[in-house]
């Protein structure tokens, strides 16, 4: 039977043998039972729920012989050689499907979502780690999955695997069902009725203590213990033993015993910062896409799988970039951005980052920081009498009658002309100064590969006419304009192209950046004249207008501005949901930028205030439902017009909630000069809302009135409804 896979060490990982064995210790969750707290617990799947996720058929198979069920997976065989085994493997899937309501389904799979499914498999980065003949094998899962319950999975893996080596790939709903109906195929199996019998699931309980499961699953009222002590640890005894008996069965290889013996001596000293860093490269498999130090990279074998929009860009518009000094290349707000919110800035690659979770690799941004290091370069804050004179020259280079940078480049959303490489004015958000300097006196030093020639070849400056040719003035001049954010002028020969969208008897749905919902605004147009913005960076419903849809500053790749044709109500931008400690606590309000203020003081606003945007979701008839979370609360946010009752054009809001536990939250509902008309009823100068019963908190004087919503959660799932009425 083949041995479990750890897909980090499967390519040219670079770790020496005892640190393959530290990992292989902590990958295989061997301190789950051996205390060691030098060594970071990875946890199993959570069994909450699993008989509605998994076939209890596959269940029972998999308890009683896991490695021939799924070869290379990592559950030991905790009854090899016990006789009773399938007796035991029965009752504890009848201990494991009580523990839920719902009953397994398979699902139909449809043709055209299985083609569908092995594009984005094979596109986005599945390939990856799922490897044609090696890797983790996929053989198992038409046997352990139905079409739902692994759409939701695909869709949001960590919810059940928060270790994260299952990551999140940020699929849509519609991709994941699509990859799902691809993975499970088409089945001629006929599903048993499976119902768990009292006495049955009484000695599974028993059992699932017994057999210490809780020490690696969680389980809801299950604990588990790590009765082992490293100094018990035998190494040629127990689990690392060729035949294990009355010990959990690894079916580890002779190399990865070897491994694992190896490490052992050392397990309880510190790592170093580098060290931690290739521990959590390999153990995460970032090296199947990013090299660092020589490791990782993407193979021959491979190389088919990555695409690109853009070949004129060559190599590194379709492989991940190195992840050799990225510490000194990103800052690390942008760096915690790119690995827990899905920050993209390369839309034409078609591999997707992965998210992990912070909670796993939460220490990255800060070993990066801490180990790379390059020359510092001071770029001291310019007096303000010199400031036109930069602004003046950072644009002149840019455009096409200086570098023309932007030949290559988008910038501010608008498309280049040319090529359409990352948009340039994330460049001061992203990148630490001194990098940023390095990289343009010596493009190729930090981006082998890289089609963007040397503007300073030898420290000398091709323009000799704009700064008097020094070029420390001019990359300077470059820093300073990229400084200016999105109120930076259009550099000359970026074009946008204008274009009106209309809505026909469908929902239309546009995401782009807009001054009314953005970076991440989504327009959203219902047929008969009725549209909204939402802002997916703070979660908010952000405007309402009616008449035309929204113009569009579409100029090629990725999405352009929009903005509504109609004139708009514009609402707030701010987090909508929060959870204040007191009633009379300030809302926390998004951090304002200008010309003279253009850095962001607080680039994690949104998460440091417990929002995350989770995606969203079209019914039938293209409505949107966004799905977001404000610390452990999930919602639902579905919004439609036709409201009997209302007068004027109106927007029914249906906000849906799931709690883990019962809690109180707040919702910011409108702001300005408010009136209020009765306990439900309260309107601004252009807009009248219907808010439930009992709720409602107006505080505030003047314009700077707020009208908060006071929700009392249950634990569980329940809801609101808010009608917003527009009055002009």
């Amino acid at each position: 039977m083949a041995s479990p896979v750890v897909p980090g060490l499967i390519g040219k990982h670079g770790l020496s043998e005892p640190q393959k064995g530290r990992l292989l210790f902590s990958e295989l969750r061997c301190v789950s039972c051996h205390a060691d707290e030098s060594v970071k617990q990875k946890k199993g799947p959570d069994l909450s729920l699993v008989g509605s996720r998994v076939n209890p058929d596959y269940i029972q198979k998999f308890i009683a012989s896991p490695h021939s069920v799924d070869p290379g997976t990592q559950m030991p065989d905790l009854l090899a050689g016990n006789s009773k085994k399938n007796e035991i493997a029965e009752a504890l899937t009848h201990y494991l499907v009580s523990r839920t309501e719902n009953s397994f389904i398979e699902g139909v799979v449809k043709q055209d979502d299985v083609h569908s499914g092995k594009k984005i498999f094979n596109k986005i980065g599945c390939v990856n780690c799922h490897q044609p003949d090696k890797g983790v094998q996929l053989s198992h899962v038409p046997s352990k999955y139905g079409l739902d319950s692994l759409t939701e999975f695909l869709f949001q893996p960590l919810h059940t695997r928060s270790s994260g080596r299952m990551p999140d790939m940020n699929l849509t709903r519609e991709e994941a069902k699509s990859v799902a109906s691809y993975l499970i195929g088409f089945k001629a199996v006929k599903l048993s009725e499976f119902k768990p019998v009292a006495f049955k699931v009484a000695e599974g309980e028993k059992y699932f203590k017994q057999l210490n499961c809780a020490s690696c699953h969680e389980l809801e009222g299950q604990k588990g213990s790590r009765s082992f002590t490293m100094e018990k640890l035998r190494p040629d005894r127990g689990c690392l033993s060729v035949k294990p008996e009355a010990a959990p069965d690894f079916h580890l290889s002779q190399e990865q015993r070897v491994a694992i013996n190896q490490a052992l001596p050392a397990l309880g000293d510190p790592l170093g910062a580098e060290e931690q860093i290739h521990q959590s490269l390999t153990a995460f498999n970032c090296i199947a896409c990013h090299t660092r130090d020589g490791a990782g990279g993407v193979s021959n074998a491979m190389f088919q799988y990555f695409g690109t929009d853009e070949d004129g860009l060559g190599n590194p518009a379709r492989i991940p970039p190195t992840l050799d000094g990225v510490g000194a290349k990103l800052k690390p707000e942008w760096l915690r951005k790119v690995l827990f919110d899905a920050e993209n800035v390369r839309p034409y690659m078609h591999t997707r980052m992965p998210q992990f979770g912070e909670a796993n690799l939460g220490h990255l941004p800060g070993l990066f920081e801490k180990v790379d290091q390059l020359p510092r370069v001071e770029l001291s804050e310019l007096k303000r009498n010199d400031r036109r004179k930069y602004r003046d020259g950072g644009h002149l280079l840019l455009g096409d009658k200086g570098l023309n940078c932007i030949a290559c480049h988008n910038f501010n959303g608008k498309a280049s002309p040319g090529l359409k490489g990352i948009d340039l004015l994330n460049s001061f958000e992203r990148l630490q100064p001194s990098w940023f300097v390095h990289f343009m006196r010596n493009p190729q030093k930090y981006r082998p590969g890289i089609v963007m020639p040397s503007f300073w070849p030898g420290g000398e400056a091709v323009r000799k006419d704009v700064l008097e040719g020094d070029a420390d003035e001019q990359i300077r001049a470059l820093w300073y304009y990229f400084s200016l954010g999105r109120s930076a002028r259009d550099p000359s020969g970026i074009r946008s192209i204008g274009t009106d969208l209309k809505v026909a008897d469908r929902v239309r749905v546009y995401r782009g950046r807009s001054r009314i919902a953005g970076y991440r605004g989504i327009a959203v147009g219902f047929p008969g004249g009725m549209s909204y913005a939402f802002n997916a960076e703070y979660g908010s419903l952000s405007g309402l207008w009616t008449g035309d849809f929204v113009s569009v500053g579409w100029g090629g790749q990725g999405a352009g501005n929009f903005n509504p044709k109609g004139r708009p109500i514009e609402l707030t931008q701010d987090v909508a949901f929060y959870r204040l400690a007191k009633e009379d606590d300030l809302w926390p309000l998004r951090p304002r930028m200008d010309k003279d203020n253009p850095v962001n003081p607080d680039p994690l606003y949104p998460r440091n205030r417990g929002y995350q945007f989770k995606g969203y979701q079209l019914d039938k008839n293209g409505v949107p439902t966004f799905i977001y979370q404000t610390g452990k609360v999930v919602i639902k946010d579905t919004s439609v017009t036709g409201v009997a009752e209302a007068i004027h054009e109106s927007l029914l809001r249906k906000i849906e909630f799931t709690a883990p536990q019962a809690e109180t939250i707040y919702f910011r509902a409108l702001t300005g000069r408010l009136q209020q008309h009765s306990e439900t009823e309260f309107t601004s100068d252009a807009v009248k809302l219907q808010v439930p019963e009992g709720a409602a908190l107006l505080r505030g004087e003047g314009e700077k009135q707020e009208l908060l919503l006071k929700l009392k959660l249950p634990k569980g799932k329940s809801g609101i409804q808010i009608c917003y009425e527009l009055l002009h």
